[in-house]
């Protein structure tokens, strides 16, 4: 039987594994940091309409540089991130993925390097292997923030090209302060220059400000967002980024045509119309959140302090065996590969309330 590494793949790809989290049948599901809340009714209806207003002409490609939804794209980000921007500095793709991967191919590649703070998005090291870009894995402290002296040293002596800020953190939950980031691109800046891109991927859950604000008169700074988590639509695939204009002609040099399909342009601009609604649901998650950091202390747990739509807890000797446990009580959380640590996403008051309880048994067995 052939395998994998009998086909003549390139070399940077060999023995790795494709990204993923499991996906069983159990009644609660906590480990993909998807949004709860199914879309309102009244969005579901609004999508159909125009849904079904571009199937008229699904015999035409679509608006290949998506003009409309950046424009309100734009919008959006300029009444709820604190910085006004127009559709020529968002770009959108399929999902922030894409978006990563655009901005790969456009800045970085064979022959160039990207850094990221570890333990962090585990995509952004995979992208870079897929777009043949060298992968370097920078420092953080012990209690997961980033080491911005260590940062700043290992930025100034590898020269990366491309510099990954991750706020909220994911697996962790940590929010990144502005003058960190700053500190972090003038060290790029003076050894590259090269692009920082800051992935808020969780940033309408966190308390603290967007960072968008800092692409201000900084040409190599990008900021990327998703609508997967706050607004409800993972399985629409709609992520974008904001940045000086030059940037989003940059990357349309790599784009591939017609990349985001009329039907998901309809649907994330049905979605753009109802974004009080679905912000009201954001608000949920992070009473939710707040209440799964008190409660997991009170249990005696450990907890990351967390801006994200989930919880990083610990610590355990052996987490997959937390994990299982969990697991066998019906309750399907994150085992990332973190030592010591789980992750669990904030969902329903329900949910929350089976996995704690799931929790507390657990520790009720461990003696704690």
């Amino acid at each position: 039987m052939t395998r994998i590494d009998d086909l003549p793949i390139r070399d940077e790809l060999r023995g790795k594994s494709p990204y993923g989290a499991p996906q069983l049948d159990v009644p609660v599901r906590l480990n993909t940091n998807e949004n709860p809340y199914p879309l309102p009714e009244p969005l579901v209806a609004r999508i159909a309409e125009r849904v079904a207003e571009a199937a008229r002409g699904l015999n035409r490609y679509p608006d290949r540089d998506a003009v409309e939804l950046r424009t309100e794209l734009a919008k959006y980000l300029s009444r709820t991130a604190g910085h006004p921007v127009t559709a020529a500095n968002v770009w959108a793709a399929n999902g922030s993925n894409e978006v990563i991967q655009q901005l790969l191919q456009t800045f970085g590649g064979p022959g160039r390097t990207a850094i990221g703070f570890e333990p962090s998005y585990s995509m952004h090291g995979l992208i870079s292997r897929g777009t043949g870009t060298g992968w370097l894995s920078g420092p953080r402290n012990e209690d997961f923030t980033i080491d911005v002296e260590a940062a700043c040293a290992a930025i100034a002596e590898h020269r990366p090209d491309v510099v990954f800020v991750t706020s909220p953190n994911n697996p962790t939950g940590t929010a990144v302060e502005a003058d960190t980031v700053l500190a972090l691109f003038e060290a790029a800046q003076a050894a590259g220059p090269s692009m920082l891109i800051v992935d808020e991927a969780y940033g309408e859950f966190s308390h603290r400000p967007s960072l968008l604000p800092l692409i201000e008169g900084r040409p190599n700074l990008v900021v990327s967002r998703t609508m997967s988590k706050a607004f409800g639509a993972a399985g629409l695939r709609l992520g974008y980024f904001a940045a000086d204009p030059a940037v989003v002609d940059a990357v349309q040099l790599v784009r591939l045509p017609y990349h985001l399909s009329s039907v998901t342009q309809a649907t994330a601009l049905a979605a753009l119309e109802y974004t009080d609604t679905l912000l009201g649901y954001v608000e949920q998650l992070k009473t939710e959140r707040d209440r799964l950091v008190t409660e997991l202390r009170a249990i005696g747990c450990e907890v990351t302090e967390s801006d994200a739509n989930f919880v990083q807890f610990g610590r355990f000797d052996d987490a997959h065996a937390a994990w299982q446990r969990i697991l066998d009580q019906g309750v399907l959380v994150r085992d990332n590969g973190v030592p010591g640590w789980l992750r669990v996403t904030a969902g329903t008051p329900e949910e929350n309330d089976a996995f704690l309880d799931a929790v507390r048994e657990l520790m009720k067995e461990q003696g704690a």
